[in-house]
């Protein structure tokens, strides 16, 4: 059975999972399901197509669903979709899609976002991702699983965050980040390597060394980047971390690529 407290407003249609824990003054929309054994500790809102997957926890205040902060939107019916054994604490939105964006905004499983996060429209995340405190992604940005965001980072709209990427706090991102990648500073800027990241998530010496020597080759100061990038996939081809790099730097992108200080001038 579902545990709600007298003082939660759950609209007709709602769809509440087994041994949900609804507390006081929550606010639920009729077009809104969540999942088994999820809590809303307080004065939560959820509204719009949202659904929300097992074991979720959401602090108060948080605002998950309303309409997106995007002035193109006409009222189109969008989701959001939010995965299982997700930490949302206070004062965290998250916003559905558009139909410039194919109108859904998806988050995957075990993410922690801390207080005042946002996930603006049309945005993809993965899982494993941390967004501290005041960390905000604008529209269509897509992050990428394991992908770490320092607090009040602030994400260019259509960036793509590469898996087990490093974004410090204060950074403001314009520009795609490789995966592995670490990133700081105002206009952020490619640091090198997420290598505390890598040693705590298991890789090994080998791996992070071919990650370290195709880094140096990808971002030297020789050759045009298509050049480099075509000799790194050769001298990889059978280190999957390095063809990941390749791959996400390959790939079409709306914006370009975060380079080292010393690339930007």
């Amino acid at each position: 059975m579902s545990d709600i407290h007298s003082t939660a407003v759950i609209e007709s249609g709602a769809q509440i999972g087994e041994g949900a824990k609804i507390g006081p003054f929550c606010c639920i929309g009729p077009n809104v399901k969540i999942g088994a054994r999820v809590e809303l500790k307080s004065h939560v809102v959820l509204g719009g197509h949202t659904t929300i997957g097992d074991d979720c926890k959401v602090f108060p205040f948080a605002s998950i669903g309303l309409q997106p902060q995007d002035l193109k939107f006409g009222g189109e019916t969008s989701t959001l979709s939010i995965g299982d054994r997700n930490i949302v604490r206070e004062y965290v939105t998250m916003n559905p899609g558009t139909e410039g964006g194919g109108l859904v905004t998806q988050v995957g499983s075990d993410n922690l976002f801390m207080v005042g996060a946002h996930v603006a429209h049309d945005c993809i995340v993965g899982s494993h991702v941390i967004m501290a405190n005041n960390a905000t992604l604008a529209g269509h940005v897509i992050v990428e699983d394991y992908a770490i965001i320092g607090g009040l980072a602030a994400i260019h709209q259509f960036c793509r965050i590469g898996r087990h990427a490093m974004i410090g706090g204060m950074s403001g991102v314009e520009n795609d980040i490789i995966p592995y990648g670490s990133v700081m500073g105002g206009r952020a800027w490619l640091s090198g390597l997420n290598l505390i990241g890598l040693k705590r998530r298991g890789f090994s010496k080998d791996e992070i060394q071919s990650l370290r020597v195709a880094y140096r080759q990808l971002f030297a100061d020789e050759g045009l980047l298509s050049e480099r990038i075509e000799d790194v996939a050769d001298q990889f081809p059978d280190v999957e971390a390095v063809m990941e790099i390749v791959e996400f730097m390959r790939a079409e992108s709306q914006r370009g690529l975060t380079q080292p200080k010393s690339a930007n001038g």
